[in-house]
């Protein structure tokens, strides 16, 4: 069993710069592949980035490329997402998300592991 868990949001001020955290537990072999998805009051949830298991291929939705940086470090078994100057209009929960594919498919039903999510609140 796998068992991610997100941490870092709040509520932050439109231009601020924000690190979410997605630690994985249990059966970290089963993990290859990761993303981050978001979820808007009254909207689908939404791919955002995705990351390789080695970090060497990312891939990031083209309505945040520029602000959204995905990483992650293999030895603490932690993703990262790096979000530079904040909008109201990133306000969502954040997911993350692991599959045991390596490729950061956009689909979400392609993953099979789930965190529980972690709010961002951005103010104007």
């Amino acid at each position: 069993q796998v068992t991610l868990v997100e941490s870092g949001g709040g509520l932050v001020q439109a231009g601020d710069s924000l690190r979410l955290s997605c630690a994985v537990s249990g059966r970290t072999d089963y993990v290859a592949a990761m993303a981050w998805f978001r979820q808007s009051a009254g909207k689908e949830r939404e791919f955002v980035s995705g990351i390789s298991q080695n970090g060497g291929y990312t891939d990031v939705a083209e309505s945040v490329k520029g602000r959204f940086f995905v990483s992650r470090n293999n030895a603490k078994n932690e993703m990262y997402l790096e979000i530079d100057i904040l909008k109201p209009e990133d306000t969502a929960v954040y997911y993350c998300a692991g599959r045991g594919w390596d490729y950061p498919s956009q689909s979400e039903e392609d993953y099979t592991t789930w965190g529980q999510g972690t709010q961002v609140t951005v103010s104007s």
